[in-house]
């Protein structure tokens, strides 16, 4: 799987008094900023073709990637003059995916083994895997999408509303997929989200969407509030964290 859409076009209005003016994506973490070492891990992981959707700070992360090169990717940019969500932004590109694509948050900081992801979802034929992390047991800073429900064969049965039982429901939707280009025909115009939109059209389709819960050392570090920040720089301090 060589191809990735890279969700960048988020406001950041919750980090601004860490940010300031800086688009989330460009905030430093471990050195780089956010979206650079993002990149960084795709290339490293065999992607080759990404495309960044860009909104707020647009010109500033145009001009801090640019073309891709220097991380031996070719970057390509589409402009949302009216946010389309993380679905929407997938629906926008639809001309241009050629196959099985990644969809990664581009302003949070998620690492497992991307090439086991894409084996699982070829080998279960799904139209949808998400990547997922136990709170339990993976480095996290609490700041994350919904919680899952995952069968013993690995398809999501469903997605639990709220925090819940912890210990019922420790899965939580790291933010990264795994898309076969069939599922476009669920993406409307305009804006969708995949998590409240198109996850729950699927199932109730009975469209196979599954889950695979990240190897041992994976970790998600959602980066959307100050608290989330400072708990993700003290991990990476600590030592308890490999980018």
């Amino acid at each position: 799987m060589t191809q990735a859409l890279v969700l960048a076009a988020g406001l950041g209005s919750r980090i601004r008094s860490v940010a300031g003016d800086l688009p989330k994506p460009l905030m430093p973490f471990a050195g780089e900023p956010i979206l650079a070492g993002n990149l960084r891990w795709l290339a490293d992981s065999g992607v080759t073709d990404v495309w960044i959707n860009l909104h707020y700070g647009a010109e500033a992360i145009r001009q801090t990637i640019g073309d891709g090169s220097a991380l031996g990717l070719s970057v390509r940019y589409v402009f949302e003059p009216t946010l389309l969500g993380t679905a929407g932004a997938l629906g926008n590109i639809r001309q241009q995916v050629r196959g099985p694509i990644f969809v990664v948050y581009g302003d949070s900081v998620v690492r497992c083994n991307l090439a086991a992801l894409a084996a699982r979802h070829h080998a279960r034929a799904a139209e949808v895997t998400i990547a997922l992390f136990d709170r339990e047991r993976h480095a996290h800073t609490g700041i994350a999408g919904g919680r899952v429900k995952l069968g013993q064969d690995g398809a999501v049965n469903g997605f639990v509303e709220g925090a819940g039982d912890d210990n019922a429901h420790p899965l939580v939707n790291a933010g990264l997929y795994c898309l076969n280009p069939s599922v476009l025909d669920l993406i409307p115009p305009g804006f969708s989200d995949f998590g409240r939109d198109i996850f729950p059209a699927m199932l109730s389709a009975g469209r196979r969407l599954d889950g695979l819960i990240m190897e041992a050392g994976g970790f998600c570090l959602g980066l959307d509030t100050p608290e989330s920040h400072a708990v993700g720089a003290a991990l990476l301090e600590q030592g308890r964290l490999v980018l």
